[in-house]
């Protein structure tokens, strides 16, 4: 059924409905965060960097979504994906709600993860549908500019919700964020894949996707440097309650520096957005890129001869921030950039490969936390020295720069 609008959605709006659509994946995973001791403390759980697979496991179960949600996408259209992975979010949402062990929270979560991929995927696909190249990488970045907002206060509308309830009442959050988001898609967004570009769903066409995509050798090195780079930064993402709590002793205070720290992210996102289409969108990740490994450097140099206090930790990583914005939108425009005939099934694969990747990256990184830093900033060095290292191996005589 085509829902019939009074006018049609403006670019202001259509970009902040795209922000919101991926803001579901930092929504699931921020506002929970202050809840991870809770959560740990409420079921008994003995190693606390066990709580760290509340997180994880939304990247599997994302990972695992992807491969499922970009294939379905190219075939029934966008917005019938989005009804289906708000379904399956808010069920695992309702899962974990009423879960009686750990296991079953993470069950839920991971449910959670399958049903996040959806939207991600779409928002994706559907500023692929209308734009390619730098103004793609323009309008991501002002995605990503308002998108930085969700994670900026999810973790302190978490915190309200557990002072009002419990941490059972940040799934409620999640259910009726979905529920809204879900509606406004419902009311104001146009179909942007019409029938005749939709590819029918059979494993043959998934797989001539995936070779198409693997097969091409920037879209692939672009891929594994959005995941060193996405793996670096969960590695923060995974330990940052500890970091905060545990090691600097912030307690409720965590939100705000969390949000101070996203609000760097998303200022660095406008920024590029207003730089992109100037300097090009491989010249800027190489060297944000360059200063996360040079400040990365110069702190564990710091860490080996002082007792890092807050504020130092509070300034290497706002530097590091401010870099990450100019990165994320870039590269997983640049990965795009070729797959715009196969855009959904082309999303899934990079999104799924990279997530994956970035979540056995990220993991281990914070499965060697022990309350030093070093894991953290030496996870930023190598990492963002593999990224620089593959964005030259994709160029050569046939691959345009952008």
């Amino acid at each position: 059924m085509i829902t019939q609008h009074k006018k049609p959605i403006g670019p202001k709006e259509f970009t902040v409905m795209m922000a919101l659509l991926m803001s579901l994946v930092a929504m699931t995973i921020d506002a929970i965060l202050p809840a991870l001791v809770t959560i740990g403390n409420a079921f008994e759980v003995v190693d606390p960097n066990r709580v760290q697979f509340i997180i994880a496991c939304v990247f599997v179960g994302m990972a695992t979504g992807q491969m499922i949600s970009g294939p379905l996408s190219d075939a029934l259209g966008r917005k019938r994906l989005l009804y289906f992975s708000f379904s399956v979010y808010i069920i695992g949402s309702t899962v974990a709600l009423f879960a009686h062990s750990f296991e079953m929270v993470l069950v839920g979560r991971f449910i959670q993860g399958i049903g996040v991929a959806g939207p991600y995927v779409s928002a994706v696909s559907i500023v692929r549908d209308k734009f390619a190249g730098r103004a793609m990488a323009k309008t991501m970045s002002l995605v990503m500019t308002i998108f930085i907002l969700v994670p900026a206060i999810a973790p302190t509308l978490g915190q309200a919700v557990i002072y009002l309830g419990s941490w059972h009442s940040v799934f409620v959050l999640y259910i009726v964020y979905a529920i809204a988001v879900a509606s406004w898609i419902t009311l104001r967004l146009e179909e942007t894949l019409p029938p005749e570009r939709r590819i029918p769903f059979n494993i043959k066409n998934i797989v001539h996707g995936i070779k198409e995509v693997l097969s091409n050798r920037a879209t692939v090195c672009y891929m594994f440097c959005s995941a060193c780079v996405f793996g670096s930064f969960m590695g923060y993402l995974v330990t940052c309650p500890q970091v905060f709590m545990d090691k600097f002793g912030v307690g409720d205070s965590f939100v705000l520096y969390f949000g101070a720290l996203a609000l760097t992210l998303g200022g660095s996102s406008l920024v590029n957005s207003r730089i992109v289409e100037k300097f090009g969108m491989r010249y800027i990740c190489l060297r944000a890129l360059c200063v996360v490994i040079l400040a990365s450097a110069v702190f564990l140099v710091i860490n080996h001869f002082v007792d890092v206090t807050l504020w130092i930790w509070m300034g290497y990583a706002a530097v590091l921030f401010s870099c990450f914005g100019m990165v994320f939108g870039n590269m997983n425009a640049l990965a795009m950039e070729p797959m715009g005939h196969i855009a959904g099934i082309a999303s899934a694969v990079i999104g799924a490969i990279a997530t994956t990747t970035a979540i056995t990256l990220g993991t281990s990184i914070g499965q060697h936390y022990d309350g030093s830093l070093t894991p953290i900033a030496t996870g930023f060095v190598i990492l963002a020295s593999c990224a620089i290292g593959l964005i030259f191996f994709a160029q050569s005589r046939d691959v345009p720069v952008s």
